[in-house]
């Protein structure tokens, strides 16, 4: 089933009228995107597109996804030109990107937020993604070593020349947060943030007061919890859903400003992540899956 059809089961959103969760997010420009998204993360490994990796790209489109995530760093661009190849010209889609996160070496990640460094992969991002300017560019980590007010800085210039259409950040407090703000205009925040890792709560409730798109990253629990006696098995059981499914209808309930980007290299895995649009919740089981926090 695609969200199209999912949307259809339950009114205007998923959870329906009794949770006031609506499908989609709409950003302060107007843009709207469905609320469960697609991290591409997976779909390159280092030197090589993993196999089938364009299918699943264009597969997830089909399935209604229209918030892609990718980065500079993701295998050093590579999987930027994958989904260039797989969804160019990206026909009612919105591709995100990421710079500030250098990656010398395979299993090295060094943030790395020097304005110069930030245009170079900016327009580097615009050449991979074939696009005359980004649809939304994600300070990929604080650089603790520059300014951050220099690094958002940097960003809204690109936003200013018209080759960003909008800022986001990554892996930020609540005071880095209001601190960008006071430079250029946020639009997202991705944090890592599931189930039973909450640790961004407090930059959660700021998005949501302040109508900041807020995309978590590894939204889907792994580990005990998704036992079958643990309350997340039991509760997967009762609907008829794997407990990745219920993970991320729980974060399509938890607050209208969430966009999870579950990200795959399997078809399989992707319309089983997709279809968590059709689970709804109700109280009971939402508090109980709540209390894992």
């Amino acid at each position: 089933m695609d969200l199209a059809q999912a949307k259809s089961l339950v009114g205007d959103g998923h959870g329906g009228e009794a949770s006031g969760m609506t499908s989609t997010y709409t950003f302060e420009d107007g843009l709207s995107v469905h609320r469960l998204g697609f991290g591409a993360m997976r779909l390159t490994e280092w030197d090589h597109v993993k196999d089938g990796a364009h299918a699943v790209a264009r597969r997830a489109a089909e399935l209604g996804v229209t918030f892609f995530d990718t980065a500079d760093a993701y295998d050093l661009g590579l999987n930027e030109e994958l989904l260039a190849e797989a969804l160019h010209p990206y026909p009612g889609l919105l591709v995100a990107t990421k710079c500030g996160h250098a990656r010398p070496s395979r299993g090295e990640w060094v943030p790395l937020g020097r304005p110069e460094y930030l245009r170079q992969q900016a327009e580097l991002s615009l050449r991979r993604l074939r696009v005359d300017r980004l649809d939304l560019l994600q300070l990929h980590r604080v650089d603790p070593q520059v300014p951050l007010a220099d690094q958002v800085g940097a960003l809204a210039r690109l936003r200013d020349e018209g080759k960003v259409a909008r800022i986001g950040l990554s892996e930020v407090t609540v005071a880095q947060l209001a601190e960008a703000r006071a430079v250029a205009p946020i639009a997202s925040v991705q944090n890592r943030y599931n189930l039973t890792d909450r640790a961004a709560e407090d930059v959660l409730a700021y998005c949501e007061r302040e109508g900041i798109a807020f995309v978590p990253w590894l939204p889907i629990v792994a580990g005990g919890h998704a036992a079958a006696g643990g309350v997340l098995g039991k509760v997967a059981a009762d609907l008829g859903a794997t407990p990745a499914q219920v993970s991320l209808a729980w974060l399509l309930r938890r607050s209208p400003v969430v966009i999870p980007i579950p990200g795959t290299s399997s078809i399989g895995h992707l319309v089983e992540n997709c279809a968590a649009a059709e689970f709804v919740l109700s109280d009971a089981d939402f508090d109980q899956l709540d209390a894992l926090g």
